[in-house]
């Protein structure tokens, strides 16, 4: 009884081990939907600015960089290259990761909805 209980409960970490780790990758159609909530201040398939700067390269893209969109001296300043990690700290708490920037959206605080997001701005970058 009690081994065969061990055995239920080392089953049972296992396949939540192996549940967590199977989506270390967002969902980039997932991420689309997502992205409904920035899109009405930022543009990821055009070089268009809005309220906010457009996206288009952002990945690999230095903060505050560009061209004709007026940042905030706290974003223009700021010694960032876009990636997913830098992308992901942004966006829990845009305020709190980079003091005195202009971005008002609330932080996106479900970790699967922030590797959605990123995973939908790496596929609209591939295209």
């Amino acid at each position: 009884m009690i081994r065969s209980m061990h055995v239920i409960i080392a089953i049972g970490i296992i396949f939540s081990f192996c549940s967590s780790n199977a989506r270390a990758d967002g969902d980039a159609a997932k991420g689309k939907r997502v992205f409904n909530k920035c899109k009405s201040c930022h543009e990821l398939t055009k070089k268009k600015n809005k309220i906010g700067p457009h996206l288009v390269g952002i990945i690999g893209r230095k903060a505050g960089s560009v061209e004709g969109f007026k940042y905030s001296p706290a974003m223009k300043n700021a010694n960032i290259v876009w990636d997913e990690k830098t992308i992901n700290a942004y966006i829990i708490n845009p305020k709190k990761f980079v003091p005195g920037n202009k971005m008002t959206l609330p932080p996106i605080k479900k970790e699967d909805q922030r590797k959605d997001l990123i995973e939908y701005i790496k596929a609209e970058q591939k295209k």
